[in-house]
């Protein structure tokens, strides 16, 4: 930061201690609900964001242990201050979860409190994480049959818990009686807790620096982030450039299509993201809150710029987002929405794709779109109790390749950009009465490419329980729904499920749909597809292409149809230029 920048009282190398002192706290604060909460949605999966705001609301730092989240806690600490006004003190804690107050989705709760030093308030610590349910009609939240809101959730709207360091307990017990599992009242007791951390932390910084030297230096670092940020658009040349992708089956309507356009303005050091012409809000729970698309939209941007750049205030100045209400990547009250966070994935099609023609060098190729499964039930091993699980194990597929580097291999959705973590193979069984059989990458299922993409998986999973509950909800099981190539490369492969019953009868659901009273003993089978190549795969190095094949990434087959290289993978040589003459890598005649 240039001394010019800076008031006399501002110290830049304080500046940045301060900026990884508040990354600290929020990290430790994750750190917390990983160690504390009870569902594997949170302690194994992440998926949750903390967060440090000052105190009118703006954002010093968050970590977002899934990206989807990375604009899901601003707008609603802003909307609890427009609530309560003067009416907010040391001890209160806020809960929060309404997609038509700021939300993103239903299912994901946040918690807020705020800080106090000498009984004046200076910021906010807060988290958000998934629930494993949120009552509604349908037990864990995504209930595809939904029409309006109340068919998906409990609202809570920006709702005080604690008041002056007292629980309100008749609010407190009206909210979890509308919830179906204990869990999700013990994961918000360990979300309170991440926010006590916080708020200590933040209480002891300011009382070792100063109020004012907080302010001023916080100010400089916002600062300074927006100058980080304008000099990375800087570097986009100017222009107007236009893309579009699909979103597919909207959960009513057998063969629907929902579109999204895109157009993307560069102009100097801003950029502006523009859906103005996307299609029409769905009857269904195919659709997203406002919050939701501009996380898609900050999250995928963040992917393309230096990944050194503190999250506060000045990284969204530079940024505008376009997106007018009543379409389906904004959708008006009271829709449903719960399928909002999903939509990241065809959103960020169409930036890459609209941002390829710009800086191809950074983008990727298309990500493996969203394919997910909740599986509900009684465990008659754990005395009935009931259990929701996300099969995350299932779900992870291949990103894209770059210019330069192959996809990651089952990293999963862009949405959360490799944060959330797959779930661990004794846990699972622990925690469900399922049985893993099969958890492997999945041969040929990457785009070809100069990069190829990332694989895939298969998985398969005997269901145990009573009173079984599939819930499907996703896309990229369609041809045009795979994960694209870029320059010449190939699409991923796409995703399939299927639950093969006890009596041999095979059930091959739709893409949004409840499949009720599954017996004991369903094999559940899913391939989730890989991600797209980058660049002509005939420029590919056949040493590579045959050690893949070596290692059953590649077929022999996809190996010569793909690259053109014809490998024996027995005598671990390549066909050299087809000519019969066949030879080890590395040896020459």
């Amino acid at each position: 930061m240039p001394a010019s920048a800076l008031s006399p009282d501002v110290d830049p190398i304080r500046v940045s201690v301060l900026q990884r002192r508040l990354k600290a706290i929020t990290e430790e604060m994750g750190l917390v609900l990983l160690r504390t909460s009870r569902s594997p949605i949170l302690n194994e999966a992440r998926d949750f964001v903390t967060g440090l705001y000052n105190a009118s609301g703006q954002m010093l730092e968050q970590t977002e242990y899934i990206p989807v989240l990375a604009f899901a806690l601003q707008p609603v600490c802003e909307r609890i201050l427009t609530c309560f006004g003067d009416e907010i003190y040391p001890g209160d804690i806020f809960l929060h979860n309404d997609v038509f107050s700021e939300g993103n989705q239903n299912n994901d709760v946040a918690v807020f409190k705020p800080i106090f030093v000498d009984k004046q308030l200076v910021a906010w610590a807060a988290c958000k994480g998934h629930q494993a349910d949120i009552g509604g009609s349908v037990a864990g939240g995504y209930n595809p049959e939904a029409r309006e809101v109340w068919q998906e959730a409990f609202r809570i709207p920006p709702l005080k818990i604690y008041e002056k360091g007292q629980r309100r307990d008749d609010v407190w017990n009206l909210i979890f009686a509308n919830i179906r599992l204990k869990v999700v009242e013990e994961d918000i007791t360990a979300q309170i807790g991440s926010c006590v951390v916080g708020e200590r932390a933040v209480q002891k910084l300011i009382q070792r620096d100063g109020l004012d030297s907080f302010h001023a230096h916080t100010s400089a670092l916002f600062a300074a982030t927006e100058r980080m940020v304008r000099a990375e658009i800087a570097v986009i040349p100017n222009g107007v450039y236009r893309a579009s992708s699909r979103a597919f089956f909207d959960g009513v309507t057998d063969g629907s299509t929902m579109e999204i356009k895109l157009t993307v303005t560069v102009t100097d050091e801003r950029i502006c993201f523009d859906f103005s012409g996307s299609s029409p809000q769905t009857p269904g729970f195919v659709n997203a809150p406002r919050t939701a698309t501009a996380s898609a939209v900050i999250l995928t941007f963040l992917m393309l710029i230096n990944p050194e750049i503190p999250h506060n205030k000045g990284l969204l100045q530079p940024i505008q987002i376009i997106n007018p209400e009543g379409s389906f990547l904004n959708a008006a009250y009271p829709a449903a929405t719960t399928f909002g966070n999903s939509l990241t994935g065809p959103t960020s099609d169409a930036i890459l794709r609209a941002l390829a023609q710009a800086i191809p060098e950074r983008v990727s190729a298309g990500w493996n779109r969203m394919l997910g499964v909740t599986i509900t039930g009684d465990d008659p091993t754990n005395e009935g109790q009931r259990f929701v699980d996300i099969m995350f194990l299932a779900l992870k597929g291949g990103s894209g390749a770059t210019f330069d580097t192959d996809g990651y291999d089952h990293i999963g959705l862009i949405n959360c950009a490799g944060g959330i973590l797959a779930q661990d193979y004794e846990m699972l069984e622990l925690q469900s009465p399922h049985l893993l059989q099969k958890h492997e990458y999945l041969t040929d299922s990457a785009g070809a490419g100069r990069q190829r993409g990332g694989l895939g998986v298969q998985t398969e999973i005997v269901l145990g329980g009573d009173n079984l509950t599939a819930v499907v909800f996703g896309d990229g099981t369609e041809m045009e729904a795979r994960a694209f190539g870029l320059d010449g490369g190939t699409a991923g492969a796409h995703n399939q499920l299927a639950f093969e019953q006890p009596d041999g009868r095979q059930l091959c659901p739709k893409t949004k749909e409840i499949i009720r009273n599954l017996p004991a003993g369903t094999v559940y089978r899913q391939s989730a597809g890989g991600g797209g190549g980058y660049g002509s795969p005939l420029e590919r190095t056949p040493e590579i292409v045959l050690e893949e094949v070596m290692n059953g990434v590649i077929s022999p087959q996809a190996a010569r149809m793909d690259y053109g290289v014809a490998c024996d993978a027995n005598q671990q040589s390549i066909d050299y230029g087809g000519t019969g003459r066949w030879r080890r890598p590395g040896k020459h005649a």
